[in-house]
C-alpha cells in the first residue's frame, strides 16, 4: 500500500508575511517537487482542510505564525507536540488557527500524522509581498523545510 502524503500551504498573500506558507508551497512545487507528495494550497480558507486531511497518512502544514520569536524563525513540530503551546504561544493569523485544527482533528478522529512548519511573521498588515526581514530569510527557510520533507517523508 502506498503512503499518502500532503504538503499544505496556508496563509493570506494579501496580508504581507501571512502569505509565507503559500510562497513556500509554490517554491517547493517548482524546485523541490516529488511525485509521491500532493501539494495543496489552502490559502486562508482552511475549513475544508480537515476533511481533506483524512485522506493522508502524513501531512505538513506550512503557515505563518505568531510565536513571539524573531521574524523568519522556523519551528517544525508534530501538531500533537505543540498542544501545550497553542493557548498562549503559537497562533495562526487566519480563519482556522493551529489550535482549532488540533482540536477539531481530535474530535473528528483524524488519524493523519500532522506536522507544522510555523514561520514567525513580522508584518501582517494589508499589502502584497513579504517584509524585508522575512524575505531575506526565505531561501534558507525553504531549504530547511525541503530537508525536513526529505527526512520525514
Amino acid at each position: 500500500m502506498s503512503r499518502k502524503i500532503a504538503v499544505i500551504g496556508l496563509g493570506n498573500t494579501l496580508r504581507r508575511d501571512d502569505g509565507i506558507g503559500i510562497m513556500i508551497l509554490e517554491s517547493l512545487l517548482n524546485f523541490y517537487k516529488r511525485q509521491d507528495l500532493d501539494y495543496l494550497n489552502f490559502g486562508s480558507a482552511s475549513f475544508d482542510l480537515l476533511h481533506r486531511l483524512k485522506a493522508y497518512d502524513k501531512a505538513l502544514l506550512i503557515d505563518g505564525v505568531d510565536a513571539g520569536l524573531g521574524t523568519g524563525e522556523l519551528l517544525i513540530s508534530e501538531l500533537k507536540d505543540i498542544e501545550y503551546k497553542l493557548d498562549n504561544f503559537v497562533t495562526s493569523t487566519h480563519e482556522l488557527n493551529l489550535k482549532s485544527i488540533f482540536e477539531l482533528s481530535k474530535k473528528l478522529g483524524i488519524k493523519t500524522k500532522i506536522y507544522v512548519a510555523g514561520i514567525q511573521v513580522g508584518d501582517t498588515s494589508f499589502g502584497e509581498g513579504l517584509s524585508m526581514a522575512l524575505k531575506s530569510k526565505l531561501e534558507d527557510i525553504i531549504k530547511e523545510i525541503a530537508a525536513f520533507v526529505d527526512e520525514a517523508f
